[in-house]
């Protein structure tokens, strides 16, 4: 086998195993949870993949002797934060009811209850 394909699939191997169960597979399995779209999802998550193995792979150790260690992990600790607050603020607003209701294809009740039969008409007094 060629040096090229062994530095492929060792570095293909290496890569695959360490995003697996890390926070980039977690939060991108939340966002298309979250979503009726997860072939986007997938785009998107491949997407910001490719270019950040691209940053890392062209500027390897250099941007942390511009950017100060700390800054960058402050960088992409608050971004975390934010994609969890957004995920945690959809899930606080999503109605249990509605999301159920969406799940079976039917319709909410105002109440939020399940379904029911219809009421009995009331008497007139």
């Amino acid at each position: 086998m060629s040096p090229e394909l062994l530095l492929l699939g060792s570095t293909f191997s290496t890569v695959f195993l360490a995003e697996l169960g890390d926070k980039t597979q977690l939060a991108t399995m939340a966002l298309s949870g979250s979503s009726d779209r997860p072939l986007l999802v997938f785009a998107g998550s491949a997407s910001a993949l490719v270019l950040a193995s691209l940053v890392g792979a062209v500027a390897g150790g250099s941007l942390a002797q511009v950017v100060p260690t700390d800054l960058l992990q402050l960088l992409a600790a608050a971004g975390f934060v934010v994609i969890g607050l957004r995920l945690l603020l959809g899930a606080v607003r999503a109605e249990p009811a509605a999301a159920y209701s969406e799940s079976i294809g039917g319709e909410t009740e105002p109440h939020g209850g399940g379904r029911s039969a219809p009421a009995p008409p009331v008497p007139p007094a």
